[in-house]
């Protein structure tokens, strides 16, 4: 199978060379100045005493082609927000999941709500360039950076007094994600090389990162409270990233409900 990962990010590249000639960092800097809804995402999951939801807006996905049909990402913000959720990502990633950063940008007008940008990020420019459309938290996937890529991008985040997920997918990248202590640790059940699900992986993994000082949270592959659950019970894990499962349930309302029953 194609590494779908090594073909996002060589896309990524090309599609930044093209926003860099239109958009200095200066333009971008100028633009953030006229903003004034930025909320603190790591604190507002820790704080959270419950189950924290992180509820994702996109309209599709390599694995699962078109998921909404009828997208409006202000409608579904408007019904996750109204049904409890802690905080909201949105994919803006442009070829493969349709996504693009306006939609941070529509929503943060109308919603007082931390937003996650879930993207690709493979060069510090982005976090300015994320940072300008509103979003309050990005996300850095180890296996999609090299060297001291990461690092990079990691630093200029805190900087710009932005929250940062650090995504890992197996041992090896969570024993590596401990050195950013401040932090966010992202779990994902998906294998983005081969887009393969197993919610067990947050079991395993877990065992790496248990010590450390950020929040945690198990990504992917969720499909309902069991297995949110099942994560919970094994590992204390109560932040669950959740995207498809939502987008594509009957009833948002009584699912979402259900989700935020887990911890009486």
């Amino acid at each position: 199978m194609t590494n779908i990962l090594t073909k996002i990010i060589e896309d990524k590249k090309e599609t930044l060379k093209l926003i860099k000639k239109n958009n200095s960092i200066d333009s971008l800097e100028n633009r953030t100045k006229e903003l004034n809804a930025f909320f603190n995402f790591k604190e507002t999951i820790r704080n959270n005493k419950g189950i924290s939801l992180i509820t994702e807006i996109k309209k599709a996905s390599p694995s699962a082609g078109i998921i909404v049909k009828d997208f409006n990402h202000l409608n579904i913000a408007e019904k996750f927000i109204k049904n409890g959720a802690t905080c909201l990502s949105v994919l803006t990633e442009e070829k493969y999941f349709l996504g693009n950063l306006k939609q941070i940008r529509d929503i943060k007008k109308n919603y007082k709500i931390p937003i996650l940008a879930k993207d690709f990020f493979i060069d510090p420019y982005q976090v300015v360039l994320s940072k300008s459309y509103g979003c309050d938290c990005i996300l850095l996937i180890i296996s999609a950076l090299e060297g001291k890529q990461i690092d990079e991008i990691y630093s200029e985040a805190l900087k710009k007094d932005l929250s940062v997920i650090v995504e890992v997918h197996d041992q090896k990248e969570a024993e590596a994600a401990l050195k950013y202590e401040k932090a966010l640790i992202g779990i994902n059940n998906r294998n983005l090389k081969t887009l393969d699900v197993s919610i067990n992986n947050t079991i395993s993994i877990f065992q790496v990162v248990k010590n450390h000082k950020g929040p945690l949270i198990s990504e992917s592959g969720i499909q309902n409270e069991k297995d949110a659950k099942y994560i919970y019970d094994k590992t204390g894990i109560k932040n669950f990233l959740i995207g498809e499962s939502l987008l594509s349930s009957d009833n948002l309302e009584g699912l979402m409900g259900r989700f935020r029953q887990i911890i009486q």
